[in-house]
């Protein structure tokens, strides 16, 4: 007998809890590998939801802004056991990660000089160009499907790196092009071809085992009735977005009171709430948008080579990459922390409220916006302004690797010289990654101890 809501069976809280907790401490691998982790354990290991409802799942995530696999995770929560579901595989996600990082950004900014830290940054830092490279190709090849995304791409790239236009105006310029382009020539516009979706169920299929009659039944099926809590409600709208503002709101509000709206954590908070919403991209396209504003007036609050170490680090972490602007956080409540407080309080307060207002939103997003969204899925103008942002993104990760590439093979500039073992090390550590498809953490670990062994041996 089946249950309500269409399940075939159910997942106790308990049982879901348990899957989340361990799943903020194995999923490395950026957005690509914790999706596939993902899909693994829930629709083939555990089947938990189908390959359909999963990709559903998955389409709505890359709609919103911030990291699409957390907010994966957020939306299979809510849709098994409610909101607190959500909020337990959302939180669980991250969890792990920001204690890590803590510590791995305070060994950094207190004993960064040291000879141990200094050779892991050595090697972690060509690695992490590699990494940001093969994103470039990756992403580039999934998005640039027609010529006007290789002249959104070629223009959103012109207009950052050499223009140095913010990256929000990018974005907005690039959706509106999309869906003009929608409307007025579709043929152009068009985001793939027919059949390019089923190509992303097929790379997440590649190798899975087909369920057997021992397979136990699923607990979402293809097509059951939605349950009814993920049925569109004016009055939850209204609930969520007024729990959600009071969240925002009251730390804002006792973080004024205290240190003042001028200080470093109160335009930290602001500014890393304005990120969080203009973050389509993922990681790496956020990051070229703080990396231009954290390292230049106003508010020069680390140095480039900084944002760069960040990263590595952040990659040596499980977790959503964008933790990466948790350190961002860190570091610059470290170099511009207040008087009246000491300099490490002042960086976990600011790392602390940096990971707070960065994934604050995507809660807010998933619990209002995922019933709605799936009415608007495959409409042609939406598509096409989706696509255009894509293809503009693009552009800006290369902008990434093209900074974070020069600030790590010359880092005293072109005329100081080339670092051959960096672009050595970069080099292989692409082929690895895109040929040999060997997963990241391995290759960032070999980077670190190949850094290690050249300060240590060759000094």
């Amino acid at each position: 007998m089946k249950e309500p809501d269409g399940a075939s069976r159910r997942v106790s809280f308990g049982e879901a809890f348990r899957f989340w907790l361990k799943l903020g401490w194995i999923s490395f691998g950026g957005p690509a590998g914790q999706i596939a982790i993902m899909h693994r354990e829930l629709v083939e290991r555990r089947r938990w939801l189908s390959e359909e409802r999963f990709l559903h799942a998955l389409n709505y995530c890359m709609l919103l802004p911030g990291p699409e696999a957390q907010q994966l995770a957020i939306y299979i929560g809510w849709l098994m056991h409610r909101t607190w579901g959500g909020i337990v595989a959302g939180t669980f996600f991250v969890i792990p990660s920001i204690f890590i990082l803590l510590v791995l950004s305070y060994v950094y900014a207190a004993y960064g000089n040291t000879t141990f830290v200094s050779g892991l940054l050595v090697g972690f830092k060509p690695v992490v160009v590699a990494i940001v490279v093969e994103a470039v190709l990756k992403i580039g090849g999934r998005a640039l499907k027609r010529r006007a995304h290789f002249l959104i791409a070629a223009a959103a790239f012109v207009g950052i790196y050499f223009l140095h236009v913010p990256f929000p105006l990018i974005v907005l310029a690039a959706g509106l092009l999309g869906f003009a382009g929608a409307r007025l020539s579709p043929e152009t516009f068009a985001a793939a071809p027919k059949g390019e979706k089923e190509s992303k169920a097929s790379s997440l299929n590649e190798g899975a085992s087909q369920p057997d009659a021992e397979s136990p039944p699923l607990v979402i099926e293809d097509h059951a009735p939605p349950p009814s809590h993920t049925l569109p409600n004016r009055g939850r709208v209204f609930r969520v977005l007024s729990v959600g503002a009071v969240l925002w709101i009251l730390p804002f509000a006792l973080l004024v009171a205290a240190r003042g709206s001028g200080g470093i954590h109160a335009q930290e908070y602001l500014f890393f709430t304005k990120a969080a919403l203009v973050t389509f991209g993922g990681a790496y396209a956020v990051l070229a948008y703080v990396t231009q504003a954290v390292t230049s007036a106003p508010f020069n609050w680390l140095a480039p080579a900084q944002a760069v170490d960040g990263l590595a680090l952040a990659e040596t972490t499980p977790g959503p990459l964008i933790m990466v602007l948790q350190f961002v956080g860190f570091m610059a409540a470290w170099n511009h922390h207040p008087a009246e407080i000491g300099q490490t309080a002042s960086a976990v307060l600011g790392a602390l409220l940096t990971t707070y207002v960065t994934f604050l939103p995507c809660f807010i997003f998933i619990f209002v916006g995922a019933p709605y969204i799936e009415v608007v899925r495959g409409n042609r103008n939406l598509t096409g302004a989706l696509s255009g942002v894509t293809a503009a993104v693009v552009g800006v990760i290369l902008n990434l690797a093209l900074v974070f590439g020069a600030a790590v093979i010359w880092p005293r500039g072109l005329s100081g010289g080339t670092d051959w073992f960096a672009a050595l090390l970069g080099a292989a550590a692409f082929f690895t990654l895109y040929r040999l498809k060997l997963e990241v953490q391995w290759v960032v670990l070999a980077g670190g101890l190949l850094g290690l062994a050249r300060v240590f041996l060759v000094g």
